[in-house]
């Protein structure tokens, strides 16, 4: 009879030396060229040790731990690598997902990439078109009138009222 123990090790070795294993979060910022490129210390004198990670390592914040989750004034979500606006209040829905969504970013400030960096699970990963900050993810899920949900950090936005 086989133990816990080696059943769960015998498990995550077959996964380490899996061709799905996750890659490396840096692997999953998009490359260049950006309108704006800074350093690596540059990035990181410039934002808190959890927002470098979401914005320049792909990290991903836990979920309902963001205030603009439960943001409802009417403003602009800005990106907060570089400042570009990217999404409006008017987009804005509750998922139930603990994250801030929207069903469609503002033209031409949204660049996506395939992420497989999940287990067994394709993804499409979206990015400040900018600066190349990595903001969340989009799924097929969303309401009308786009069916989308773009699912971001709420670490990689800052937010302007109106």
């Amino acid at each position: 009879m086989i133990s816990r123990r080696n059943l769960f090790s015998t498990a995550a070795a077959a996964i380490a030396v899996s061709p799905f294993a996750a890659r490396p979060a840096r692997a999953a910022i998009a490359e260049g060229p950006f309108e704006i490129t800074r350093t690596e210390a540059e990035w990181r004198a410039m934002l808190a040790p959890d927002e470098y990670a979401v914005l320049r390592e792909a990290a991903t914040e836990r979920a309902y731990t963001s205030p603009l989750n439960d943001e409802s004034r009417a403003g602009l979500y800005h990106c907060r690598g570089c400042d570009l606006p990217l999404y409006s209040s008017e987009t804005k829905f509750d998922s139930g997902t603990g994250w801030p969504s929207f069903y469609e970013a503002l033209p031409d400030v949204i660049g996506t990439m395939e992420d497989r960096s999940v287990l067994l699970m394709v993804r499409t990963e979206c990015h400040c078109a900018r600066c190349g900050s990595h903001l969340g993810h989009i799924f097929e899920d969303g309401p009308e009138p786009t069916g989308l949900r773009h699912c971001i950090n709420g670490l990689a936005l800052r937010f302007r009222p109106s």
